[in-house]
C-alpha cells in the first residue's frame, strides 16, 4: 500500500456503510479498508440486540425515541444530534434493505419488533439475536460488488500521518514484521471500534484497544465525554473469559427477570422501570449487590421455552453448552465493560477537528449518547453518520490534493528483541491495566468516587510502556498497550 483516494480503517458496520454509500457515488476513485485482523472480527458481529427506528407512526413517534435517548442520556446528549439521527433511521433502515439486511417479519410480514431498557415502546429491528453478524456479513457481500473497494486484512496502523492539522494518511506495521511502511489518502476515515480491553471484564473482543480514539488523541483531534463508558448488565458469569459473553438486553424485554439470591426481584428498589431500566442503572444495583455479598441470576424459567429458543437461538445455544439450561434453572450474571460513549469528536457528517479526518462507530463522539448510551442507537448512529459523511466527502474529494510524496521506503525499527519476552511483558502490563480500570468503574458506579490512587498507578503503568517504546522495541501488543495507556488516561 501507498496511496489511495480514501483510507477506512475498520470493517464493522459504521466503516463499511461509508464505504458503500461513497463508492455508488463516486465509482472513479480508490477505496481502501483495512483491519487490524480478519476482515469479520469486528464490534459489529457481536452485536445481539437489534437497531432502533420508528417504524409505527400510530403506536410509536420520533418524539417518543428523542425522548427516550436524552432521558438515557442523563441531559447530556446533543438534542439537535438526536433529532437528526433518529429522523434519518427510516431511511437507513430501507438502504439497509436494499443492500441486503433481512430483518425479522413475522407470518403476515410485518416487522416483529422488539422492546429494550430505557425504551418506552417496542421499536428494535433485529435478526434473531445475532443482528450485527447478520448486517455485517450483509454488507460485506454488497461491498464484493464495487471494483473500487479493496480490502486489506492484518494491518495494524500505528498513527496517523499530519501535517499543519491536515491528514495525509497513515503508518503501519507491515504483515508479519516490525517494519513500518505508510500510505498516503486524501481522507482517511477512522471506525476502529471501542476499547473495551482497557477493562478487565468486558463484552468487546480482544481487537477493542481504543486505536483510533489513542492515535487521533496523538494527531491532535478533539477528544469528547471519555469518562462515560457504558457497561452492560447481564453478561455470563462464568470464569474469566475475555470477552465475557453477552446475553442480550432483548432478553430481559422479552420477559425475563432478575432476581438475587432469594429469588427476588430487587431491582424495582433502584429504579420503577425494574429490569427495563437504562444500563447504567441496572449495572449500578447489580454492583451494589455484589459488595452487600450477593450473587445476581437472569431468570427465563416462566418464559415460553420454545418461542426463546426461535427468538435468541444463539444465546440458548451458549448457555446449553455452559452447562445451564435456562428453563430449568436461573444463570449468574455480571456487568461487563461495553461501550465507549466518547471519543472522537465529530459532527453529523463524521468530520473531525482534524482536516480531512472523518471518524463513525463507537471511536466517535457525536453527542448521540451523552453519559449513557440507549439500547440499540448505536447501529443507527453508525448508518445514519456514514451515509451523511459518504455524501460530504463525495463533494469534497475533487477539491482536496495530496502534496508532493517522496516514498523512502520502510521504517526499521532501533531495536529487536526477543519477541517472547516482550509479549509476556506487554502481557502482564496489560493485565494490571485492565484490573486498575475495573475496579475504579466499580468503585465509582458504587460509591460515586475512588480512592485517589488511579491515576498514580496508571502512570506507572505509563511510564513501563513508554520506556520500552523509546527504546525501540516494536510489536502490536506493544503498541496495543500504549493504545489501551492513552485512552486510559482520558477516562480518568
Amino acid at each position: 500500500m501507498r496511496s489511495c483516494d480514501v483510507f477506512i480503517l475498520g470493517s464493522g458496520i459504521a466503516g463499511l456503510t461509508f464505504a458503500l454509500e461513497l463508492a455508488e457515488l463516486r465509482p472513479d476513485i480508490s477505496i481502501y479498508i483495512c483491519t487490524k485482523g480478519e476482515i469479520k472480527e469486528t464490534n459489529t458481529r457481536y452485536a445481539q440486540g437489534g437497531i432502533a427506528s420508528v417504524t409505527d407512526l400510530i403506536g410509536d413517534s420520533f418524539e417518543n425515541h428523542i425522548r427516550d435517548t436524552l432521558r438515557a442520556g442523563r441531559g447530556l446528549c446533543n438534542e439537535q444530534v438526536v433529532r437528526t439521527i433518529i429522523g434519518s433511521a427510516p431511511e437507513q433502515i430501507a438502504r439497509l434493505s436494499r443492500w441486503g439486511v433481512s430483518f425479522d417479519r413475522d407470518s403476515k410480514g410485518n416487522l416483529e419488533l422488539g422492546r429494550e431498557g430505557g425504551h418506552c415502546r417496542h421499536r428494535i429491528l433485529h435478526c434473531r439475536d445475532q443482528t450485527g453478524l447478520s448486517i455485517l456479513e450483509a454488507l460485506l457481500r454488497k461491498a464484493g460488488e464495487f471494483k473500487n473497494i479493496v480490502f486489506h486484512s492484518r494491518v495494524f496502523v500505528k498513527d496517523l500521518i499530519v501535517k499543519d492539522n491536515r491528514c495525509l494518511g497513515i503508518r503501519y506495521l507491515q504483515s508479519g514484521s516490525e517494519d513500518t511502511g505508510y500510505c498516503y489518502a486524501r481522507l482517511t476515515f477512522l471506525a476502529t471500534g471501542g476499547s473495551g480491553q482497557v477493562f478487565g471484564t468486558t463484552t468487546n473482543p480482544l481487537i477493542a484497544t481504543g486505536d483510533g480514539v489513542a492515535m487521533a488523541m496523538r494527531a491532535g483531534a478533539r477528544i469528547h465525554d471519555m469518562s462515560f463508558y457504558q457497561f452492560h448488565p447481564t453478561t455470563l458469569h462464568e470464569g474469566t473469559q475475555n470477552p465475557v459473553f453477552l446475553v442480550s438486553e432483548a432478553v430481559r424485554g422479552f420477559g425475563a427477570h432478575i432476581i438475587d439470591t432469594q429469588g427476588k426481584r430487587f431491582l424495582f428498589t433502584y429504579h420503577p422501570d425494574g429490569e427495563l431500566a437504562t444500563r447504567d442503572v441496572v449495572s449500578a444495583a447489580i454492583l451494589t449487590e455484589f459488595r452487600r455479598g450477593n450473587r445476581v441470576f437472569l431468570d427465563c424459567r416462566h418464559l415460553d421455552t420454545d418461542m426463546f429458543r426461535i427468538s435468541f437461538p444463539h444465546i440458548a445455544a451458549h448457555c446449553r453448552k455452559a452447562g445451564y439450561n435456562l428453563s430449568e434453572s436461573p444463570v449468574p450474571i455480571r456487568p461487563a465493560a461495553h461501550y465507549q460513549c466518547g471519543g472522537i469528536l465529530i459532527d453529523t457528517e463524521g468530520k473531525t477537528s482534524v482536516d480531512h479526518l472523518y471518524a463513525n462507530g463507537e471511536c466517535a463522539c457525536s453527542g448521540l449518547h451523552g453519559a449513557n448510551r440507549l439500547a440499540s442507537n448505536s447501529l443507527l448512529e453508525a448508518v445514519v453518520i456514514g451515509s451523511r459523511a459518504a455524501a460530504n466527502a463525495a463533494d469534497r474529494l475533487d477539491h482536496i490534493t495530496l502534496p508532493p510524496i517522496s516514498y523512502s521506503g520502510t521504517e526499521k525499527p532501533r531495536r529487536i528483541t526477543r519477541i517472547k519476552e516482550l509479549h509476556l511483558l506487554t502481557e502482564k502490563l496489560r493485565a494490571e491495566l485492565q484490573e486498575l480500570m475495573y475496579s475504579h468503574y466499580i468503585t465509582k458506579a458504587t460509591q460515586g468516587q475512588t480512592d485517589g490512587t488511579t491515576c498514580q498507578k496508571l502512570n506507572k503503568i505509563a511510564r513501563k510502556t513508554h520506556l520500552l517504546i523509546r527504546k525501540g522495541h516494536s510489536s502490536v501488543s506493544l503498541y496495543e498497550l500504549r493504545n489501551l495507556v492513552a485512552v486510559a488516561g482520558t477516562m480518568l
